[in-house]
């Protein structure tokens, strides 16, 4: 059986993150994708110019389009700019009961630039964080959820990790990519209290752009094949280092550069 998954997310014009680096990580790794498109940016590897939210209600559509037809193995879900949205896509999960869902909490783009509005961040952890299998931020995206400050060591991840689990979370990654040292180590914690952490090197390039989205959507992937949670992160971590290692190969814009996500294949 082919191995599908879908992505809900916001659209990205530059090609490197959003629904496009969800798709290409998809193929990459062996994977039909599907897509529910939540939002549209105008954006590039400089920032985001403008957004535009798609209606909540052809966002419904959208997911009963791709539901009610395709055999979906796993769900990855990255940008939902507003409560309405965010709802809308709960609804959806409950009726089509989907269970492998990777949730990507993205707030800021790695321009700087606000993609979540405040007053989506309580919607998404009250409607979205129970349904997911694991939700994924950044360090800045986990300090936010929190409303603390940016951890900093390893005891700061944990104690991070064990405040979002208290929020309903079912299992977080904490990703550590944007953090200092010659490593950079991501931690996962599940409900049932296992702690696990994921360790590459650190690799020096400006080219992050969709670096979240991809990993979020190699999990995804790795679920939709039949690997475990813990393995699916590990096959995501590979997959992303070897992208970031090779996106040197790749001249793309004058900002932040995408990830390489064909980097076996090209």
């Amino acid at each position: 059986m082919t191995a599908i998954a879908v992505t809900i997310a916001g659209s990205d014009s530059g090609g490197g993150a959003g629904i496009q680096a969800d798709l290409k990580t998809f193929s990459a790794l062996g994977v039909y994708g599907a897509s529910v498109i939540a939002a549209l940016t105008a954006q590039n590897t400089v920032g985001v110019t403008a957004i535009h939210d798609v209606p909540e209600d052809f966002v419904t559509a959208q997911i009963d389009a791709v539901f009610s037809d395709l055999p979906v193995n796993a769900v990855k879900i990255g940008m939902l700019s507003n409560p309405a949205v965010i709802r809308a896509v709960a609804a959806g999960l409950d009726r089509y009961g989907q269970k492998a869902v990777v949730l990507d909490p993205v707030m800021v783009a790695t321009s700087g630039d606000v993609l979540l509005r405040e007053e989506a961040v309580a919607t998404l952890i009250s409607d979205l964080f129970p349904r997911a299998l694991l939700v994924t931020p950044n360090l800045r995206e986990a300090a936010r959820i929190l409303h603390g400050e940016t951890a900093e060591d390893e005891t700061s991840m944990e104690r991070q990790a064990d405040a979002i689990l208290a929020l309903g979370a079912h299992a977080v990654l904490i990703k550590g990519g944007h953090g200092e040292g010659p490593e950079a180590s991501d931690l996962l914690a599940t409900e049932e209290g296992a702690r696990h952490w994921f360790r590459a090197p650190r690799i020096d390039t400006v080219n992050t752009h969709g670096t979240g989205c991809t990993l979020s959507s190699a999990i995804a992937a790795g679920l939709a094949r039949g690997k475990s949670l813990i393995e699916a992160v590990d096959f995501a971590k590979a997959y992303l280092t070897g992208a970031i290692a090779a996106s040197d190969r790749l001249t793309i814009g004058k900002g932040h550069g995408p990830v390489h996500h064909f980097y076996e294949w090209w």
